[in-house]
């Protein structure tokens, strides 16, 4: 049981100070989960901490599954096969 951080991740830190087990650390390409330590934030917090302040879309998958813990449109509200349409919207404004 572990989370993965991705290349899509941007090295923001935002998740660094979360983590109550410790189990992310800065890496050559960009941040890391410890899978030896890392424990999903149970026993701590309902969700991981991590997906939930990450603020890009599929950068934390399930170590196991590979799915994404905030998929694409978790933060936006807006289903991806939306998006088109609504970055239309926004610039027709």
């Amino acid at each position: 049981m572990s989370l993965e951080i991705v290349d899509s991740c941007v090295s923001c830190h935002a998740c660094l100070p979360l983590c109550p087990s410790g189990a992310i650390s800065v890496g050559d390409k960009h941040l890391m989960i410890n899978k030896k330590k890392c424990t999903e934030c149970e026993g701590d917090y309902a969700d991981s901490q991590c997906a939930a302040i990450c603020p890009i879309e599929g950068a934390i998958v399930d170590g196991v599954t590979g799915m994404a813990c905030n998929p694409p449109g978790s933060l936006t509200g807006i289903p991806p096969h939306k998006i088109e349409e609504a970055m239309q919207e926004m610039q027709a404004r």
